[in-house]
């Protein structure tokens, strides 16, 4: 019998394999429960690490977990508790050297806590800052650890009344949120300048980042001034640049400054990575350094141990910020601290390190703070 039309389409028909046609279904605590043969609410107890329960029946709901790939669903948790285990770390800068430092610090602690950091960056920027701070709130975090004492009025009111630990970092000189973690700026550049005049120099120039947003080297270039002026000494020359590479920027501002100043016989730089470029371009001149020309950085840069020489410098203090920091988030959120109890004020003390380009006095060494 001859095939119709409506019978050769459906003969030819191409077969639609709908295996993969539609999402897989969400895992829940259901098929955990059933993987691990306890009840739903046993289930919840361990991955919630709540209750009473065996160790045996601990580890044979975490495999369970573990195999399925099963992931608990904290923002349904935190419906309840109004907190997800997260913790707001807001930084300006990921590119520079100091921020992951401090931001290992941080998760090495939290590491041994529920909590997990989260992190947003900046780029150094108020109203970045305020979006970023506004999305990660949103969110419910147990905590906020973010850079800087500088903040605009909308930032500050989301803070003050988010209900959660908040922890100023890297800088003590101004009034906190919360909790603040870190060292005077002011007073470093004072502890800097107190060592260059001591070591005896005196035709002084400053080389630096743009600073209307980088408060932190603005107040250490005001406490560097202040104790010049004490000695009745002003900088004679300063170089300032915005973006590019630190280090070749270090180059090109110190070849500028002593081409207008050969008679300088000390240069301040606002970093170490702008400090080595300076050194370099030195030695690659045949400049005496420190006999001619002395040269001291900020931040104390691990990297730039490698240099023929080693750059004078201040160790800020990152990485015990940040285990301060996050060891205060961690003991109030543990506490179930609403961000009112009142917060911490921990300033550290700084130490120059005058490596190999600052000379010294036999009776000076490496400064602590007095």
């Amino acid at each position: 019998m001859a095939l119709t039309s409506s019978d050769s389409s459906q003969r030819t028909a191409p077969v639609t394999d709908q295996s993969n046609s539609s999402p897989k279904r969400p895992l829940t605590l259901r098929d955990v429960s059933e993987a691990s043969g306890v009840s739903e609410m046993t289930v919840s107890r361990v991955l919630r690490n709540r209750g009473d329960v065996s160790a045996g029946t601990r580890a044979r709901v975490l495999e369970a977990a573990k195999e399925l790939g099963y992931v608990p669903n904290k923002i349904a948790g935190a419906l309840a508790s109004q907190r997800v285990n997260l913790v707001a770390v807001i930084i300006p800068s990921l590119s520079n050297m100091v921020f992951p430092e401090v931001m290992t610090a941080i998760s090495e602690v939290l590491d041994d806590t529920p909590l997990q950091p989260v992190v947003g960056v900046t780029n150094y920027k108020p109203e970045r800052e305020e979006k970023v701070l506004y999305e990660m709130l949103s969110w419910r975090p147990s905590g906020v650890i973010i850079a800087g004492l500088e903040h605009s009025d909308a930032a500050k009111a989301m803070m003050a009344s988010a209900g959660i630990p908040v922890v100023e970092i890297m800088d003590t000189d101004g009034d906190p949120i919360d909790s603040v973690v870190g060292i005077s700026h002011r007073r470093a550049g004072r502890m800097m300048a107190e060592t260059i005049i001591k070591a005896g120099y005196r035709k002084i120039g400053f080389l630096g980042t743009k600073m209307p947003l980088d408060h932190r080297a603005r107040k250490r270039f005001e406490g560097f001034t202040q104790a010049l002026a004490k000695a009745g000494l002003e900088i004679v020359d300063k170089e300032f640049y915005a973006g590019g590479s630190a280090l070749a920027k270090g180059r090109e501002m110190t070849a500028a400054m002593l081409a207008r100043n050969p008679g300088l016989d000390f240069l301040y730089f606002s970093n170490d990575m702008i400090g080595a470029g300076g050194l370099l371009y030195c030695l690659e001149k045949g400049i005496d350094v420190p006999g001619q020309i002395g040269l001291a950085g900020f931040n104390n840069i691990e990297l730039l141990d490698g240099l023929p020489k080693r750059l004078a410098t201040m160790d800020a203090c990152r990485a015990e910020i940040g285990r301060k920091a996050a060891g205060i988030i961690a003991d109030r959120a543990a506490q179930g601290d609403d961000g009112g109890s009142g917060g911490k004020r921990i300033e550290l003390s700084p130490t120059i390190n005058p490596g190999d380009t600052l000379r010294l006095r036999p009776s000076q060494g490496a400064y602590p703070e007095d």
